[in-house]
């Protein structure tokens, strides 16, 4: 895809069409971004009042630290992601370029935060369902089956997000086709917490993950369609995206809500 090297600006993007046509091919990332945003305030809203709840009746004990921290790394790099598409469609790229460089160190501290939460929350479901009453013990045992499956969520994003981040900026500069496109692909791939959290929605959840996945798809649909529609063509940033998806996807289908699976996570989680 030829680019533009000192801007990564895609020049073979289409500049003919209606006036429509054309404000959608600028403003179509700003709506990916900002979908995402909502996407997650729907997901974690409740479920954060629910928690908060939780603690003010001491239903359950105090939110772990690291469990704020996320939340503030990843609503700070959805706000990024829709300021940087924001500022490139109003053409103020080299704002653009100077506050990219916070993603690199967002990212690192979110990947970091996130391995730190996971062993964290999945520790405290594990000991309470230890030191639970027997008529409490089945439930809590249940919750740490579910816990083992989440966990392959986890895993997945955990690795597959730095990865998509790391194609996308070593792209910028070099082909703002696959960079623009691979950043929102990327940030996509965090969404499934939050879906998986909007109870309203049909879903295949316990039984297998394969709905979180199929909304994930709709999701990135909007963009995908719109590029296909315009150049005639799949960039490879999707094929990327979705044949690396793939690949990782296979090890959670294969090992999702399976005896192996329940008897190696405690141990992976140190427990």
């Amino acid at each position: 895809m030829a680019t533009t090297a000192d801007t990564g600006v895609d020049t073979r993007a289409p500049r003919s069409g209606s006036p429509l046509a054309r404000a959608i091919d600028r403003w179509i990332y700003v709506y990916m971004a900002a979908s995402f945003v909502v996407i997650t305030l729907v997901g974690f809203i409740p479920d954060s009042v629910g928690m908060i709840t939780a603690v003010q009746t001491g239903a359950r004990g105090p939110l772990p630290l690291v469990l704020h921290f996320h939340a503030v790394l990843m609503g700070s790099f959805l706000l990024l992601v829709l300021a940087q598409t924001t500022l490139a469609a109003t053409g103020r790229l080299d704002m653009h370029r100077r506050l990219g460089r916070l993603a690199m160190i967002l990212v690192p501290a979110l990947v970091l935060v996130g391995f730190i939460l996971v062993p964290t929350t999945y520790h405290a479901i594990y000991y309470a369902a230890q030191s639970a009453p027997p008529s409490a013990r089945a439930d809590l045992q249940q919750l740490v089956r579910i816990r083992d499956d989440i966990m392959l969520f986890q895993l997945r994003i955990g690795i597959l997000f730095p990865l998509f981040i790391f194609l996308g900026l070593r792209a910028r500069g070099k082909d703002g086709a696959f960079h623009k496109r691979m950043m929102i692909l990327a940030t996509a791939a965090t969404l499934q917490a939050a879906i998986n959290r909007i109870e309203w929605l049909p879903s295949t959840l316990l039984a297998s993950p394969l709905s979180s996945d199929l909304y994930l798809l709709a999701i990135v649909s909007p963009l995908f369609i719109w590029d296909v529609v315009r150049t005639r063509t799949i960039n490879r940033a999707y094929l990327t995206w979705l044949g690396l998806y793939v690949v990782v996807s296979i090890a959670v289908y294969s090992a999702w809500n399976t005896a192996w699976l329940h008897a190696v996570a405690p141990r992976l989680m140190g427990v």
